[in-house]
């Protein structure tokens, strides 16, 4: 289990095929909101789906731990801050988040950050280049690759110091790819009884039971 972090720094809309399964144009800059530390749990622990909700989803992503701090820091010099990645999935509750009009809530409900252990940054020469996917039951739902992020791993980290100086062991989702619950038809959400499973090539996976509660 990583550290946990002061900021959790999250990344909506970041990839191509996840823009154009909703039919909205690409974001010019990286469209930022949070989720709090409350979320985080590890593999093989339950995402635990309570009675406020009935519209869970599985999104695949990317995470990058900070290692030093970084503000104001230029995209060439951005990586350097970064001490490694892990696999992440960030929940979702699709009826509150958008039903809020604001996306804190639905984003933050305890144990709706899955994420596993730290591969350290060296190990991952490229981190554009890593194929990921969200296996649910053992059907693949989401199949892609970092690749097709509009805003990459550096850009990020250097966007979000320009206005919020990052510390260690920060923690920042990268965006999710085609494929999620939400925009499939019929829909797909998480239930009871189900098994997730995020897998991100070089990093590692992570595998979760989902239970009521």
């Amino acid at each position: 289990m990583i550290a946990i972090p002061q900021k959790i720094v999250c990344v909506g809309l970041n990839y191509r095929d996840h823009a154009e399964e909703q039919g909205v144009d690409l974001p010019e800059r990286p469209l930022l909101f949070a989720k709090w530390p409350n979320t985080l749990i590890g593999p093989g622990e339950p995402i635990r789906i309570p009675s406020v909700t009935q519209q869970v989803d599985y999104e695949a992503e990317l995470g990058v731990v900070i290692g030093r701090r970084a503000s104001r820091v230029d995209p060439a010099d951005a990586l350097d801050h970064v001490a490694g990645y892990v696999v992440a999935n960030d929940v979702s509750a699709r009826d509150l988040q958008f039903s809020d009009g604001q996306w804190v809530r639905g984003k933050s409900l305890d144990s709706f950050l899955p994420v596993s252990d730290l591969v350290p940054a060296a190990d991952v020469p490229d981190p554009q280049a890593l194929p990921i996917r969200a296996i649910l039951n053992g059907e693949v739902m989401q199949d892609s690759s970092t690749s097709n992020m509009i805003f990459g791993v550096a850009e990020i980290v250097s966007f979000v110091s320009q206005a919020i100086a990052l510390e260690p062991d920060d923690l920042i989702i990268t965006g999710t790819p085609a494929g999620v619950g939400a925009f499939r038809e019929p829909r797909v959400w998480l239930k009871p009884g189900d098994e997730i499973t995020i897998e991100i090539d070089g990093v590692g996976s992570i595998k979760n039971p989902v239970a009521a509660g």
